[in-house]
């Protein structure tokens, strides 16, 4: 690992290398296929699953049928049924105790005024495939969506480019879930098929879940159509760490970001011994040298990671300083794999900065919400004033006789 001293040469790189996630190609690219599949529908979603995923599937293949299920049920370990039972309980206990609550409140005028939220109805998902298929993020991304009351959930997923099959594991998971539509579309089209529509796939109202720089851009690309959770570019950790850190764990977590394609590590230390330990145990990533462990809390604020690791002697100190960062494991036995997987919390977060504005995806991502206002004769006749100046300033005369109607005595 590079060791890098924080100076503002230092914070300058980390801002170039995040802001190099945005690609003009890739965003050129990934207009035209947005564009032809909102003109042409499926016959695009299957040109480009040709061109992409190098495999020509008809149309009535697209969508995964309940042969399709029961065969992957087939195939799956039998053991894996009731880990995922304990998984999903880990899930569902955390997010059932985190929705907004529909509230109402009385003014001074007398008006009742109201908030209400209602589950977003329909909502897609995207979950890569490729080399790795991520099972774990059809629990992560389903299940907050279910807690919230989302009522049609849709899957899209790349299919195999040898069988145009779906992973068994994400297949059984799904449907396990309650899952009722997934489909073999990846990349690009499926953002677009899914904030659009074809005739195939309906449109959805928000979609989710990690992608590549393709699915990354075409998610950005197609927000105001639908909404989305966040715009999420490759898996980063950092940890913060001194000379009480184990050397191993520290090796460790932070070589498991290189088995993410373009992973970012960060250690930031003022150890030197440390420094010693890590710097020729690990080929990717960056080594900030601290002048302490207060500094080190600027510049994870700075970077803002998807994951943050506090492995020093007193981590809940350290925690209170921390204002940016998707997820935080505390102690050297909260490893970021232990959020990957099984503690609940969805491993979908922000990441290449992000984290300063977004938040991790939840129950909450999928609730929207009305405001309700209910007023009398009384209470509109307390604000009556209020609106005529401010409709008289603003030079909206038929405003202000919308409200003024409510006075004229009826003849």
């Amino acid at each position: 690992m590079q060791v890098l001293n924080w100076d503002k040469q230092t914070e300058k790189k980390i801002s170039r290398d995040y802001s190099s996630v945005f690609d003009k190609e890739i965003f050129k690219k990934v207009n035209r296929i947005l564009t032809e599949v909102k003109e042409r529908g499926d016959v695009a979603v299957r040109r480009f699953t040709r061109e992409f995923d190098g495999i020509d599937i008809p149309l009535k293949r697209l969508k995964v049928s309940e042969g399709d299920i029961n065969r992957a049920f087939e195939k799956i370990q039998v053991k894996f049924v009731p880990i995922l039972r304990q998984i999903t309980e880990n899930v569902e206990d955390f997010y059932k105790k985190e929705l907004s609550q529909s509230f109402e409140v009385k003014n001074k005028t007398g008006a009742l005024l109201a908030k209400r939220y209602e589950p977003i109805e329909r909502v897609g998902i995207y979950i890569p495939g490729g080399t790795a298929p991520l099972v774990s993020t059809v629990y992560m991304t389903v299940i907050p969506a279910k807690v919230a009351g989302v009522k049609d959930i849709v899957i899209c997923t790349p299919p195999n480019r040898d069988t145009g099959e779906i992973d068994p594991n994400i297949l059984t998971v799904a449907n396990l879930l309650g899952v009722k539509e997934i489909y073999r579309v990846g990349g690009a089209q499926a953002i677009a098929a899914m904030a659009f529509g074809t005739r195939t796939i309906p449109k959805v109202h928000k979609i989710v879940g990690p992608g590549n720089a393709y699915v990354t851009e075409a998610k950005r690309q197609v927000y105001g159509f639908v909404d989305i959770d966040m715009v999420a570019g490759p898996s980063e950790v950092a940890i913060i760490a001194d000379a009480s850190a184990n050397a191993d764990y520290v090796t460790c977590d932070l070589l498991a970001q290189a088995e993410h394609a373009g992973g970012t590590a960060y250690l930031i230390t003022p150890s030197k011994k440390l420094i010693d330990a890590i710097r020729k145990r690990v080929d990717t990533g960056s080594i900030i040298q601290v002048k302490s462990l207060a500094e080190a809390c600027d510049v994870v604020n700075q970077i803002a990671p998807e994951h943050l690791e506090i492995i020093t002697e007193d981590p809940e100190k350290i925690l209170s300083q921390i204002r940016h960062s998707g997820a935080i494991f505390i102690g050297p036995y909260s490893p970021a794999v232990v959020g990957d997987y099984i503690a609940g919390p969805s491993h979908v977060l922000p990441t290449g900065g992000t984290a300063k504005y977004f938040s991790p995806l939840s129950a909450s991502s999928f609730v929207k919400s009305s405001q309700i206002i209910r007023y009398n004769q009384e209470a509109l006749q307390a604000g009556r004033e209020h609106v005529q100046k401010l409709t008289e300033m603003e030079g909206l005369v038929l405003h202000r006789i919308s409200m003024e109607a409510r006075f004229v005595e009826n003849s």
